[in-house]
């Protein structure tokens, strides 16, 4: 094989892999003692909100098929992969009494991606509420904090003996945002008291998993997995300004500065104070955030925010919403992927990398989610029936450009992880865009085929570049 100049180079030992969650592959959603969790109970009351009425148990059949999938991660150049345990799979009530079954899944899973030389990063918490624990409030009760405790350090004894990289939250503000304010995610609140009660547990759970898995001393890693949306004003007028600092406050300082400085940032407590929706704190609380943040970052990017001043004064009685503070901007010639509606900004991945340089310690991280889904990639099939999806090549290219521009300025990221290895379960969008190196055939149980673009991240890998 002839070797191909690299232009592109990145630091050696760089992770190259991609991410995925439990509730969104494994399938099996009530088989072998698994309990229900929030988006089980939720596609039982209403189907018709997830699309095509795919649900949680017609998922990609990882339970079943994980030895097949492990090893189109070696063939696709993995040597790092992003999972999630599924707690109610763990803990079928939340709490309680441990379920073997799952215990042993998960032992196979993690000893297979070993053996295969894929390191495993392993999530606790990706959406997935176990239903027992949302019938008592979930994260709005202070006692799922308990719970979720109990349960990180179950993970840690059982697997923190091979796993050296954990993360105790993946995306914390979407539950706040999907569940408490924009009617996304069960349980359809809109409440911004709940939420900013919400948006603090998960902060602390975090921290007390921190603290525990410290004090367990196992010699790995522990980490938060946070999507930093860049919040970009329209102008350099102050008002613009000044509501862009606000959004930010609001969507990712809320859990970045917590996460990795232990302290909240001032802007949003003002807000939280003047406008009467201070969390409930408890004593001890800010020391245990303050005295265990993160050791590593994972950073979730797809688009960015843009925003600019309010147009209009809110409406006195509706509810009390983040957007009081700013309005939504659509820039004019923006690039766009059409299929999702979202805005292509590959800058946006290299401002957080500088960002978290200059004021944040300039923390070790990793890319843990960037990924392009695209509706109907069927058309894209050749004759040989592999999908060409050259555009997902040059989504990821032209961001990792960025990140190597990054490592060139000093940047302490250490990976890159694609959303997704193969097609997999949107929440309530189900498969409506995919987003995988590999696609799966809903239609014939699930069959793997692997698409260009995971060829093509095989070369990338083998050759740490391009």
């Amino acid at each position: 094989m002839t070797t191909i100049e690299t232009k592109y180079s990145f630091p050696e030992g760089f992770w190259w892999g991609s991410a995925a969650s439990g509730p969104q592959t494994e399938g099996a959603s009530d088989m072998d003692g698994k309990g229900k969790n929030i988006w089980d109970h939720w596609f039982e009351l209403e189907p018709t909100r997830f699309f095509n009425e795919v649900g949680p148990s017609k998922t990609s059949q990882f339970y079943y098929k994980y030895k097949e999938d492990i090893q189109l991660m070696k063939q696709l150049g993995h040597n790092s992969f992003r999972m999630s345990i599924t707690w109610s799979r763990l803990f079928p009530d939340g709490k309680g009494d441990l379920n073997p079954m799952a215990v042993e899944f998960y032992n196979d899973v993690i000893n297979e991606m070993i053996r295969n030389g894929i390191e495993p990063f392993v999530n606790l918490f990706h959406f997935d509420m176990p239903f027992a624990l949302q019938e008592q409030g979930g994260w709005v009760n202070r006692e799922t904090v308990d719970a979720y405790e109990a349960y990180a350090k179950t993970c840690f004894e059982l697997f923190g003996d091979r796993v050296k990289y954990w993360f105790t939250h993946n995306e914390p503000i979407v539950p706040v945002e999907g569940g408490y304010l924009y009617d996304f995610h069960y349980p359809n609140e809109v409440d911004f008291g709940k939420a900013v009660q919400v948006a603090y547990h998960s902060i602390l759970a975090s921290a007390r998993a921190i603290q525990v898995y410290k004090e367990l001393n196992q010699g790995g890693k522990i980490g938060i997995i946070l999507n930093l949306t860049p919040s970009y004003p329209r102008s350099q007028n102050p008002a613009d300004v000044k509501a862009a600092v606000l959004a930010d406050a609001f969507f990712n300082r809320s859990f970045l500065d917590p996460s990795v400085k232990g302290e909240f940032p001032e802007e949003l407590v003002q807000i939280l104070k003047a406008e009467g929706f201070m969390p409930k704190i408890e004593n001890g609380d800010l020391e245990v955030i303050r005295e265990n943040t993160v050791d590593l970052l994972g950073v979730n990017y797809y688009q960015p925010r843009r925003v600019k001043a309010k147009e209009h004064l809110p409406h006195p009685d509706a509810p009390f919403m983040p957007e009081r503070f700013f309005d939504n901007y659509v820039m004019p010639g923006r690039k766009m992927n059409p299929h999702r509606g979202w805005e292509i900004y590959e800058k946006g991945v290299y401002d957080i990398l500088v960002n978290l340089k200059e004021n944040y310690g300039n923390i070790e991280c990793f890319i843990s989610e960037n990924g392009m889904g695209v509706e109907g990639e069927e058309k894209f099939r050749d004759e040989n029936g592999m999908i060409q999806d050259d555009y997902r090549i040059e989504f990821i290219e032209n961001h990792l450009k960025w990140v190597h521009k990054a490592i060139e300025e000093g940047s302490n990221v250490k990976g890159y992880h694609l959303w997704t290895f193969m097609d997999n379960w949107s929440w309530t969008n189900a498969y409506k865009n995919r987003y995988g190196f590999v696609s799966v055939n809903l239609n014939k149980d699930g069959e793997r085929t692997i698409k260009k673009s995971g060829l093509w991240f095989k070369t990338v890998s083998e050759q740490n570049g391009f």
